[in-house]
């Protein structure tokens, strides 16, 4: 399965060639489908999931499920579980609405909750009632999820709710940060999914798109014990000074919260979760490995940095434009040349200008200025992708940067500080080359993969 589209655009040299095989590796490493089949088995009437062990229930098999891989997550279950599965209903991003064999696939909306997710997740929790108690609940968990399934708590409008995510987005506030707050303006996350189900038998299988992959966290933890509090979420808003502003209805919720008038949502070692078992079956070190093993097949020297990459994407880079700077000169690194960084994550964009681009574009282009100004690095070639096919505001899921990309955007008369200062680093790789393009959604998120790579001799032409 190829995923990125534009590639014969981008192929340029055999170090290119690599660089987007790495790509394609750390994808298919990841897809849902794959995934899954390794980790669920039929046995007669039984289920048998890694880590959790066989189960036999009386009541049959029932699925919901949110998130970017949910409609692939449910088709591996429907395929592996072959008659097993008797309803569902999963929440997944538009354009991927329809069936799934006995599963009801619905659209939600993203990156913030609209009126197709509202509908969308009333439906799943009519669903999550009917489910008989002495069934297993199968509930397929993946990035995204915080958006296409909610229902706000108490008389809270869903367009309030999104005019919070929406304004914490816009200032960068860390996906920790934004949960906390998600989690206690909600009746549906942070552990309370369990709330509306008497299925006795829970298994959430779940695809990690969070740095650390914390469980209370990913998809704001819907079926997830919440170490967190009306306290933390007051002092995010607070932190990013749009406590003053937000509406009405949720600071008044928040203040309840904060006076013990309002339910918290459910804590570790509440027997609500002694029915349940969260098993993640995914996150960015897998596709990350998979990126290095195809490298160093191919003979590079190969590290992981970190799958724990944070922060803003200008000061990511710089910190990685010195590693690929030590590199190439042959300095103290953690590898000699031909050798491929690798690090994944996720970091933030403070938007203070008026251009469109994304975290991982923004970070492309912070890091190619830093390293023609160093001078250091002589040929490389680096990309750094979104591994759900969506970069920020832009139709982008990453972009990929080498030693010439200042040199072609001199000569179109394009300034990059400029474009990075405006946080348009979709329109200057649009133009000077480098957008990667996927066709948008992959069905697969987790996190955000970069890759570098510094050959030890002459590149040569890929032939394409």
């Amino acid at each position: 399965m190829a995923f990125i589209r534009n590639r014969s655009l981008l192929e340029k040299t055999s170090l290119h060639r690599d660089l987007l095989d790495a790509l394609e590796a750390a994808l298919e490493a990841v897809e849902p489908r794959r995934l899954l089949r390794r980790w669920l088995r039929r046995c007669g009437s039984c289920v048998e999931i890694q880590n959790v062990g066989r189960l036999c229930p009386a009541g049959g098999v029932y699925v919901v499920g949110f998130g970017k891989a949910s409609r692939g997550m449910a088709e591996a279950v429907v395929e592996t579980l072959d008659g097993l599965v008797e309803a569902g209903v999963v929440i997944a991003p538009p354009g991927m609405a329809g069936r799934v064999g006995p599963i009801e696939v619905l659209e939600g909306d993203h990156p913030v909750p609209g009126t197709r997710t509202l509908g969308a997740s009333r439906r799943l929790l009519e669903f999550l009632e009917s489910v008989p108690d002495d069934a297993l609940l199968l509930v397929l968990v993946s990035g995204g999820g915080s958006a296409l399934f909610e229902v706000p708590a108490d008389e809270m409008s869903l367009e309030d709710e999104a005019a919070v995510v929406r304004e914490l987005l816009r200032r960068g506030a860390e996906i920790y940060e934004l949960n906390a707050v998600r989690k206690h303006i909600s009746a549906v996350k942070g552990g309370q999914l369990l709330r509306y189900t008497r299925a006795q038998q829970v298994v959430s299988l779940i695809i990690s798109d969070v740095v650390g992959d914390r469980l209370d966290t990913i998809a704001s933890g819907p079926t997830a014990p919440d170490e967190t509090s009306f306290r933390d979420a007051y002092e995010v808003l607070r932190k990013y000074g749009v406590w003053g502003s937000i509406p009405d209805s949720v600071r008044k919720w928040i203040e309840a919260g904060l006076r013990g008038e309002a339910p918290e949502t459910p804590k570790p070692g509440d027997p609500i979760f002694e029915r349940v078992y969260n098993v993640i079956v995914a996150g960015n070190r897998d596709a990350l490995q998979a990126a290095a093993r195809l490298l160093s097949s191919r003979g590079y020297r190969t590290v992981i940095l970190t799958d724990r990459m944070r922060g803003e994407a200008r000061e990511a880079a710089r910190l990685l434009a010195g590693v690929v700077e030590s590199v190439a000169a042959g300095g103290p690194s953690p590898v000699e040349p031909p050798a491929a960084i690798i690090a994944g994550g996720e970091t933030t964009v403070t938007v203070r200008g008026q251009g469109r681009g994304g975290r991982n574009q923004e970070l492309c282009l912070s890091l190619v200025l830093e390293l023609h100004r160093g001078r250091a690095a002589g040929r490389y070639v680096a990309a750094c992708l979104g591994t759900d096919g969506v970069d920020g505001n832009s139709p982008a899921a990453g972009a990929l940067v080498d030693w010439e990309t200042i040199g072609r955007a001199l000569r179109l008369g394009l300034d990059p500080r400029q474009a990075l200062e405006e946080n348009d680093s979709y329109g200057f790789f649009s133009r000077v080359g480098g957008v990667i393009d996927t066709g948008g959604f992959t069905g697969i998120n987790v996190n955000d993969v970069f890759v570098a790579l510094i050959p030890g001799g002459k590149v040569s032409s890929a032939g394409v």
